[in-house]
């Protein structure tokens, strides 16, 4: 079941809006599109960085777009009109960060891409035999513990040691950049696969706004698309996997916490899955966030501290649980994208993030970057 698309709470977003060049600050208040944008607080940047997004959000006056829902459903592709405000990514000049392998399942299917060098017509069978030499319920180890470290001893001694298993249960998470600042896209924007890949999905995530200083202060919806053949040759093309044009998207809005909305909220949240094909095909999961093997905070640590800082703060998907084996074009194939489908993510608090699928190359180009926001920023006097 899909969720709303836009939640309760205090939301923070942009959009863009017929004429104004820059992107807009925007919030929802009873059911309306609100613009907030004003000087010193133009960017969802400078908002996060206050130290009272919250209440800054809560309490900014600002000038009415219109019906909300309105504004959702004119920012699907290729449904847009020119005369309504289209929703972005709900973030800026935030860094965009990813951790990896941080649930079982998500940990397996990894290990099975990697045996299967990218090949997905040799997934099962390695499945089942890798399954098979584990032979350990891996959810109730706590990554870098002692019995964690017996059974890495073990599987080397198997000979199926692997790299996403020593991420997976090792010492230590594994963190990567998955977009470039200003790049990732919002609700209703097409999400991008790499034309060389054949076997891809999407990966349903929750992501935090955390600040300069590590502070977690709200939280959104991601799709941190995967090319499973290109990173399951080598784990060195990680970059091609993850980073093209349109693989990140993010939204409908970043939730900020408050009293009713906090991480404790996102830590017992589960995400659902909906992929709907122009082929009819459907396929549905869900990631429940309490079987995460390692916490939010500990992965904002390892982002974020005295060993690398990032002063515009950043974004960070928490990684996702939900690996599609589904079979799509007959017994043994498993899954794997085609253009045109729909992805939505969704949970009740955090609204629903929906894309439609195409290749990188014939998504919209990426032209507008953080030159650009503050060139428009200035000209509007709002710096």
């Amino acid at each position: 079941m899909v969720a709303n698309v836009i939640p309760e709470g205090i939301l923070l977003g942009r959009a863009r809006v017929p004429g104004h060049s820059e992107p807009r600050i925007v919030t929802v208040r009873d059911g309306k599109l609100v613009d907030i944008t004003a000087k010193g607080f133009a960017t969802v940047r400078d908002i996060a960085e206050s130290g009272k997004a919250a209440a800054h959000v809560k309490a900014a006056t600002g000038v009415l777009l219109g019906d909300a829902a309105a504004v959702v459903a004119n920012s699907v592709a290729g449904q847009t009109s020119e005369n309504l405000p289209v929703l972005l990514s709900p973030i800026d000049l935030q860094a965009i960060k990813a951790s990896g392998v941080t649930f079982v399942v998500s940990l397996l299917e990894r290990v099975i891409e990697e045996q299967a060098r990218g090949d997905k017509s040799r997934a099962d069978a390695l499945r089942t035999e890798i399954l098979d030499l584990i032979g350990t319920d891996l959810s109730q180890l706590v990554p870098g513990s002692e019995p964690a470290m017996k059974v890495k001893a073990a599987l080397i001694e198997k000979g199926v040691w692997s790299q996403y298993l020593e991420v997976g249960i090792g010492p230590d998470a594994e963190i990567f950049t998955k977009s470039q600042v200003m790049s990732s896209v919002g609700y209703g924007a097409e999400v991008g696969l790499h034309p060389i890949s054949s076997w891809n999905n999407p990966e349903p995530e929750v992501a935090l706004l955390v600040t300069s200083k590590g502070e977690i202060i709200g939280a959104t919806l991601g799709n941190d698309v995967n090319l499973r053949d290109v990173e399951g040759r080598s784990a060195l093309l990680l970059g091609k996997a993850k980073d093209n044009n349109a693989s990140a998207s993010l939204g409908p809005f970043i939730r900020l916490f408050d009293g009713d909305f906090t991480l404790e909220t996102v830590k017992n949240s589960e995400i659902a899955l909906r992929v709907e094909g122009t082929d009819g095909f459907v396929l549905e999961g869900a990631s429940n966030m309490a079987q995460i093997s390692r916490t939010p905070e500990s992965l904002v640590a390892a982002t974020i501290g005295g060993h690398h800082q990032y002063p515009d703060g950043l974004v960070l998907y928490l990684g996702t649980m939900f690996a599609p084996v589904k079979d799509r074009d007959g017994a043994g194939k498993g899954f794997t994208h085609k253009l045109g489908d729909t992805v939505s993510i969704s949970t009740p608090s955090l609204g629903t993030l929906t894309n439609t699928v195409n290749l990188s190359t014939k998504c919209p180009p990426w032209t507008y970057g953080s030159s650009h926001l503050l060139r428009d920023l200035a000209r509007a006097d709002l710096l």
